[in-house]
Formats: structure tokens, sequence, C-alpha cells
């Protein structure tokens, strides 16, 4: 085989390995952008970069990938911003992929579009943050590299963010079905009921506590059952304006599940336990 055979075969390779990410990297383009052209763009760049670089000694291209997008995102993000524009509203597919209206139409309902409004306030790093942390479980080591700061730099963009995105006003009716979600995770929780809690839980929904990130409903459905003794002793209460789960120990606030809902699945779940980070939330009962 020439040297030029065996080079479009690597192309070929490659190329097959990136659309396997394509779907994933686009949902994290979306998150972080709010359009379904310039996520296309900003995964387009991400193959471009890829084509032009040298991986072989990549262990997990998927999440090279995931951060590549993450940069690439946050440049546009701060581009936007220093020329005052606002997102992209339109589902035009750029001309570097094929049109697609019915995958557009399924992400724009997977992030939902009071989420999308909340992130566009955010400053472009602490949407970064949060979108690859909270949404994707990236390490604070990794987001941190995208950044150019320091973990516990990220990690504060990342809790400054999600107190926002949880404190953004909610209709009653919102709130009243938040609390349904959650109760019905509680009570299977404390049940040890595994269907009923992939019944609330998303596919992809990632779980941060003492103990690291958990990925996957039924990763995460598991962890709850070990977890019935904790939820034996919670209270629904609200959270930074949304409905969470408190636990206390002697008449001490002790821990704090806090929850991040769309489409009427929790998404993410966070076990907070520092007495710092205690300390900064607004718990209210209801």
């Amino acid at each position: 085989m020439s040297d030029h055979e065996q080079q479009d075969r690597d192309d070929a390779f490659l190329a097959e390995r990136f659309e396997a990410y394509r779907a994933h990297l686009r949902g994290v383009a979306y998150r972080m952008l709010g359009s379904a052209a310039e996520a296309e763009d900003a995964v387009q760049e991400a193959w471009f970069r890829l084509s032009r670089s040298d991986t072989s000694e990549v262990g997990n291209l998927g999440g090279w990938l995931t951060t590549v997008v993450g940069r690439v995102c946050l440049d546009m993000l701060r581009s936007r911003r220093s020329r005052g524009e606002e997102p992209l509203d339109t589902w035009r597919p750029s001309a570097s992929a094929e049109p697609d209206p019915a995958q557009d139409a399924v992400l724009a309902d997977s992030v939902g579009l009071a989420l999308l409004v909340v992130l566009d306030t955010l400053s472009p790093a602490e949407r970064l943050a949060f979108v690859l942390h909270d949404l994707f479980g990236v390490p604070f080591e990794e987001i941190a590299d995208v950044l150019g700061r320091s973990p516990a730099a990220a990690r504060q963009l990342a809790s400054r963010a999600r107190r926002r995105v949880r404190g953004a006003d909610a209709p009653r009716t919102d709130l009243v079905r938040q609390r349904e979600v959650v109760d019905a995770f509680l009570a299977a929780a404390r049940e040890g009921d595994f269907d009923g809690l992939l019944e609330v839980l998303d596919p992809d929904v990632v779980a941060r506590g003492d103990t690291g990130v958990t990925v996957g409903a039924a990763q995460v459905a598991a962890g709850a059952q070990r977890y019935a003794h904790v939820t034996r002793v919670a209270q629904p209460a609200l959270v930074d304006g949304a409905t969470g789960l408190v636990v206390y120990a002697r008449g001490r606030l002790e821990r704090v599940l806090t929850f991040t809902f769309v489409a009427d699945r929790i998404t993410s779940i966070d076990a907070v336990t520092d007495p710092e980070e205690l300390a900064g939330l607004t718990v209210e009962p209801v």
C-alpha cells in the first residue's frame, strides 16, 4: 500500500471516529451558543482542528473533542459579546452540515427555552464552566485548561452560574411540577424502586457528590438506592428558588440535594455538604 493510500485510509478512519461524537458535540455547542447554526459551525471547526492535530497520544478522543468544542464556543461567545450581538434565532444548519430539521427540533426540546434564556445571562466563562461540568460532567481540571484559570476558579465560576440558573424566577406551575418530580424521586429512592427512579431521571443525568461524578440514569438510580438512608430523612425545600431536598442533623443543615429539571425530568443532581457552600444557599421550607 502506498503512502498516499495509507493516508487516505487514516483520514477515513479519523472521520468515522469523529462522526461517532458529532451528536454529543452538537449538544455541547448548542447549550453553549443557543443557536443550531452556530453550533454546527463550532462542530465543524472542531473537525478542522482534529484533522490538523496529532492525536496519536490522546487516550480519550471524546473528552479531547469536548474541550476543543468548548474552546471554540468560548471564543465565539466572547466575540459575540464584544460586538454586542444577540445569538442567532434561526434554525438554518450551516453549509457544512446536512439539513436535519427533526434533529434540530429534538435538540431544542431537550435543552428548553427557559434554560437557554438563563444561560444567556451568564458570562462566557460562567456559561462554559456550567455547561461542561454540570451538563456534561467534564472535570474542573480540564475546564480550567480551557479557561486558562485554576481548577478552583473554574469550580467557583460553575457554582456562581449554578446559583443564577437555579435562582431564576420560575412560574408557580413550574415549581408545582418540580415538587411532583422531586416527590416521585424521593418516594422511589426510599422504596428502592429502580424503575421508578428511571422514570424521573433523564437518560444522561449527571450526579455530583462527595464520591465524585456519576453519569447516566441507571448508574444514578443505583447510587440513589445505596443512599436510601439519606433520603429517608430528607425533606423537600426551596433551594435558591428551585425545589430541592434538605437533611438536618441536630437542628443544623447537614446536606442539600439540588436538581436541574428539563422537560419534567431530572438532568442533574448536586449533593452539597461543604459548610461554606451550605451557608451560601438560600433554603426555604415548603
